[in-house]
């Protein structure tokens, strides 16, 4: 994964997305008029979303890391069903330059998977009405389950993490999970056992050190790594109330109890010396090296870790990913809560040709079938509920599906990220800062609270609530 793989994975994860590849000027394409007239069927038990059989589809997909093989697939699922239709299928990597004229033009694709560095600024094309309301797609019985809607079978936050003032607009078929990682080999050898509570974090740090270990490092050239475990314990002590505080922009939501809480933990794990010498200086991919070479025993980390350490770790290393420990014995969250979101952003832009087609493409694409098939090949968790059941699991992937099978509802997700990348820099800076003994937790919230303070008054700046 490249040095910037992490940020996009933030910015495409949740609404509002930072990257301006769409300007105002989307709104000047001419009204071209209903562009699906004469594409759409009768809608029936088999055809919920009416579906003209024969009128042609034209699908977009990035063509990243997971390729676009996973998007064909579902494509000749969807032609077996319709049998008289034609797909037009383009893999591209910049997905924003090739479609943001055709979206001016009101000429755009029929399913677009907006996912990339170049990919289309999804806030802009929201504001200017440019994207379909997904929810019939949600209230649709799902494909190989017709008892259930496609809602229900979808991981917890799915919806919410494409839904623009309460309008479903986009849907995430990949879901990032976020922790604290490390060798159950090594922690098996040690007779060590992964800490549930800070404190004992703090206890086993001791030992870790004592046995010539550094405890922890980061990613020190991007501090975003470790404010994950920071604001993940914050969001457990102070729940889903300190959460929306934050990114709504609420006075003083900085300086609540559980975050000050939080940079006090880290900020003690830096003043006992349990984070790694030099790690401030470190790439993503230097430290995550280091991790793997037994210099140090945690690393906080996404679930693309394992995919990406896979030409550098050890056989036998066995990484697996631990919850954030509890700073407290009153949190709102339970232990096993976890910081999750989705990403790989579909959606069906509302000038489409054929939009009924978009739609049940997504409606296939979205079937456990389908999700099975991308995460026996992909390494990665798929957003549908029960698409790993009965695979062959590496240790990290493993891992990743147990902790979200134990979070149950109590997933969280921050949105400050991509709603407001000011900050989001902010905070990073302030974190880097704090871990590496230059302020204090005290000052860290005051740093950060006036940072918030600025875009909440900042009319220029659109806001968000949720």
């Amino acid at each position: 994964m490249s040095a910037t793989r992490r940020t996009l994975l933030r910015t495409a994860l949740t609404a509002g997305a930072a990257v301006p590849l769409l300007s105002a000027c989307v709104t000047n394409g001419g009204d071209d008029g209903d562009r699906a007239a004469g594409n759409t069927g009768a809608k029936s038990a088999d055809n919920p979303l009416g579906v003209k059989a024969d009128a042609p589809l034209e699908v977009v997909i990035f063509k990243g890391g997971y390729g676009d093989e996973y998007a064909k697939s579902a494509e000749t699922t969807y032609t077996q069903k319709y049998a008289g239709a034609k797909i037009d299928h383009k893999g591209l990597q910049k997905i924003g330059v090739a479609l943001q004229p055709r979206f001016v033009a009101n000429t755009p694709p029929d399913v677009v998977d907006n996912t990339g560095a170049d990919r289309l600024d999804i806030s802009a094309l929201v504001s200017a009405k440019q994207v379909t309301d997904l929810t019939p797609l949600l209230d649709a019985p799902a494909f190989d389950d017709p008892a259930k809607k496609v809602r229900d079978t979808l991981l917890p936050g799915v919806i919410d993490d494409g839904t623009f003032d309460n309008v479903p607009q986009t849907l995430n078929f990949t879901y990032t999970v976020w922790g604290i990682w490390y060798s159950r080999k090594l922690f098996t050898a040690r007779g060590w056992t992964y800490p549930r509570t800070w404190d004992a974090m703090l206890e086993l740090c001791a030992t870790i050190r004592a046995a010539g270990i550094a405890p922890w490092t980061y990613q020190g050239k991007y501090p975003e790594y470790i404010n994950d475990p920071m604001l993940g314990m914050a969001a457990k002590t102070g729940g889903p109330d300190l959460i929306k505080a934050v990114d709504n922009l609420e006075p003083n939501a900085w300086k609540a109890p559980g975050l000050i809480a939080a940079a006090e933990a880290f900020a003690e794990l830096a003043g006992k010396g349990y984070i790694m010498a030099g790690s401030e200086a470190l790439s993503h991919t230097e430290a995550q090296a280091a991790w793997c070479q037994g210099k140090a025993a945690f690393i906080p980390s996404g679930s693309w870790l394992e995919s990406e350490q896979k030409g550098v770790t050890p056989d036998g290393f066995d990484m697996v990913l631990g919850t954030v420990p509890a700073r407290t014995t009153s949190d709102r969250l339970k232990p096993t809560a976890l910081q999750a979101a989705s990403s790989e952003s579909f959606l069906v832009p509302a000038k489409a040709k054929n939009p009924a087609g978009g739609l049940e493409y997504l409606r296939i694409l979205f079937s456990k079938k389908s999700a099975r098939a991308f995460a026996a090949t992909a390494g990665t968790l798929p957003a549908v509920v029960g698409a790993t059941d009965g695979l062959t699991l590496s240790s990290g992937l493993g891992s990743v599906r147990d902790a979200v099978t134990a979070a149950g509802s109590e997933t969280f997700t921050y949105r400050f990220r991509t709603w407001y990348a000011p900050l989001a820099k902010a905070v990073d800076d302030a974190t880097g800062e704090l871990v590496n003994k230059r302020i204090t937790a005290a000052q860290w919230a005051d740093r950060v609270q006036k940072a918030a303070d600025g875009i909440a008054k900042d009319s220029s700046v659109k806001k968000y609530t949720r």
